[in-house]
């Protein structure tokens, strides 16, 4: 698929679940999932919905939420998305919390990869941030998913001033002794976080870790300029939405769990899915596509123009 400003839209971001199991600062209140026409889509839907981007070109495809393993069905929908032909990249976005043991059982689905949240490695700090849940648990996790075969595990730190910009050497340093890339992601207006007096610009990170020098070859389709430093065994990831927005080689959509398709994270446009199959639906997301603005406004407003908060949107 090619949208109207020339971007190869090949990635795909699933929404599988809004609930969560924490409750992060700048994400908002836990919503749920009730009966009726907004409710989350079942696995079968969520299936063809992924299959007909993935029949219009989509290559890669990552399960977020909510949390996408509070969904009991979540082990057979990812065996059921593992099949598509023509997907080369299947990968979950998780807060770790219930990873330790569903790590290897993720694995076995057909799982290629994890992303894993963890902005604070102090056990109350943690906690505050999140209201619930602990670190130790995410770390547990990890070594559950080396354990179980996942390799290039990626670290999520949301960056947050005067919550977590006194730990960035410490959370960096993970990567100096794991082969993990810790990905620092500037704090978005969006939801929860609009409100949130806390925006730190991810250069703060060179600046904390001056060793830290650019490395590997940039690759125009990957948000994150990665960094590492000699006898380091993972790389520092620094995505920046916000002060070095990255529209113009944007590559994805999103799916909603209640089957609504979102070109662009912080446009208010939404096109339902739910219904549709073979040629309407494949001409449903087609429409979506060519509606792909050229670029948020977050610089413009100071906020996103979403009407959802991103717990509803999908990570």
């Amino acid at each position: 698929m090619t949208d109207a400003f020339g971007r190869v839209i090949d990635y795909l971001r699933l929404s599988v679940t809004e609930r969560c199991d924490l409750n992060c600062l700048y994400c908002g209140p836990g919503a749920r999932c009730e009966s009726g026409p907004a409710a989350c889509c079942a696995a079968g839907e969520l299936v063809s919905m992924a299959a007909a981007c993935v029949a219009l070109g989509v290559k890669k495809i990552r399960l977020t939420g909510g949390e996408p393993l509070l969904r009991r069905d979540i082990l057979e929908l990812i065996a059921a998305l593992r099949a598509l032909p023509g997907l080369e990249e299947l990968s979950m976005t998780t807060n770790g919390q219930r990873l330790p043991e569903l790590a290897a059982p993720l694995r076995a689905a057909g799982l290629d990869r994890l992303n894993v949240s963890l902005d604070s490695l102090r056990p109350g700090r943690y906690r505050a941030l999140t209201r619930g849940g602990s670190p130790e648990r995410v770390l547990k996790g990890l070594a559950a998913a080396e354990a179980a075969g996942f390799r290039d595990l990626r670290l999520n730190v949301v960056l947050l001033r005067g919550f977590n910009d006194d730990e960035l050497a410490e959370l960096a340093g993970l990567a100096r002794e794991h082969p993990w890339s810790v990905r620092f992601i500037e704090l978005m207006p969006i939801g929860a976080g609009a409100e949130l007096d806390a925006f730190l610009p991810a250069e703060q990170v060179l600046r904390a870790l001056p060793e830290l020098r650019a490395w590997g070859q940039a690759d125009a389709a990957s948000v994150a300029r990665l960094y590492s430093a000699p006898g380091w065994a993972g790389t520092v990831g620094l995505i920046a939405p916000v002060s070095r927005p990255f529209c113009a080689g944007c590559n994805r959509l999103r799916i909603t769990a209640d089957g609504r398709l979102k070109p662009c994270l912080h446009a208010p446009e939404e096109y339902s899915l739910r219904g549709l199959s073979g040629e309407a639906l494949r001409a449903a997301i087609l429409a979506a596509v060519a509606q792909k603005p050229a670029r948020h406004r977050l610089a413009e407003l100071g906020h996103s123009e979403s009407a959802r908060p991103m717990q509803r949107i999908g990570g």
